[in-house]
């Protein structure tokens, strides 16, 4: 069995790809393919993707897309319509006004905001699942999967491996991990450090020991604007328009499915400690790891045995 590994920067983060096969140079250039096509089909900011065919068409006319990218929409917009979700794909607009993360952010006007926020509703997003059509009814939506598609493309990457006969790798989607099997080079389950919030990367306040999981991790200090001494994070409140404020620094979601992970850390991050741990012990196969701003650990109790303290 030969190990090998594979980093490249796509869709704005260092991807790392690690795996055991007698076939494992093969098989990182044919994942590293698929993230090439995942990439055209599912970014909010390449003008030439699949996504973006739709956005150029909002108000004027429906899109037929690939199924999968139909199926991400159609997920995505079951969990924004879900009752206080934060997480919402059709916040384009206002991601697109801010753009913290890239080298233009700027701090909008309240006016420029409160435009944006008219072309968030998610209810104005139209399906239709016979010829996977997509239509954003209103002129200026945007959709934006950037809460969705790592995750699920994470998945996706791990069938392929599976199928071509995979028993042990790690793909890491840069704040999204996902794992097959055990290391087979330290023969254990895989070691995911959760980043300190306060310190530079590399510094854990936690590691997770998982096999067979997804480790997904949001936080306030991996993308951040400073305006006159004012720190401002990328992860926007749905309803305000402004970056969200409230206790957390970040959260982490373990599940069996990267796109879970995805889903209630972005679906969540808007709650409290209590109330997102509340929420995650109602549900079956994901669990939370939470970080406040004043470095308090906090985590669902199926996930106390996988926790090994930060040395």
């Amino acid at each position: 069995m030969d190990f090998a590994s594979r980093s490249l920067h796509l869709m704005g983060s260092t991807i790392c790809l690690s795996l055991c096969h007698e076939r494992a140079e093969i098989l990182l250039d044919e994942a590293v393919q698929l993230l090439h096509v995942y990439k055209n089909r599912f970014s909010a900011n390449d003008e030439d993707s699949e996504l973006m065919s739709i956005n150029h068409l909002a108000g004027i006319e429906s899109v037929s897309v690939h199924p999968e990218l139909f199926e991400l929409i159609e997920l995505g917009k079951y969990h924004s319509l879900a009752e206080d979700s934060h997480l919402n794909i059709t916040i384009g607009p206002l991601v697109q006004t801010w753009r913290i993360g890239f080298s233009d952010a700027r701090l909008p006007s309240k006016e420029e905001i409160q435009h944006a926020l008219c072309l968030t509703d998610p209810n104005l997003l139209e399906l239709n699942p016979e010829d996977c059509s997509v239509f954003l009814t209103k002129k200026g939506m945007k959709l934006d999967l950037g809460a969705l598609a790592k995750g699920y493309i994470a998945d996706k990457i791990k069938d392929y491996l599976l199928s071509q006969g995979v028993t042990s790798a790690l793909i890491n989607l840069g704040g999204n991990v996902l794992t097959i099997g055990q290391n087979a080079v330290s023969q254990r389950a895989w070691r995911i450090g959760i980043q300190n919030p306060k310190l530079s990367r590399g510094n854990h306040s936690a590691i997770l020991a998982v096999t067979n999981q997804s480790v997904v991790t949001s936080g306030i200090y991996e993308r951040t604007l400073t305006v006159e001494g004012q720190n401002y994070h990328h992860i926007l409140d749905r309803k305000t328009g402004y970056p969200i404020e409230n206790q957390l620094a970040s959260l982490t979601i373990v599940s069996d499915k990267s796109v879970d992970g995805e889903i209630w850390t972005t679906r969540l991050f808007g709650e409290s400690p209590t109330s997102i741990l509340s929420q995650i012990e109602q549900q079956t196969g994901i669990e939370a790891l939470i970080i406040t701003q004043d470095s308090q650990l906090f985590c669902s109790s199926g996930l106390l045995e996988q926790l090994i303290p930060a040395s």
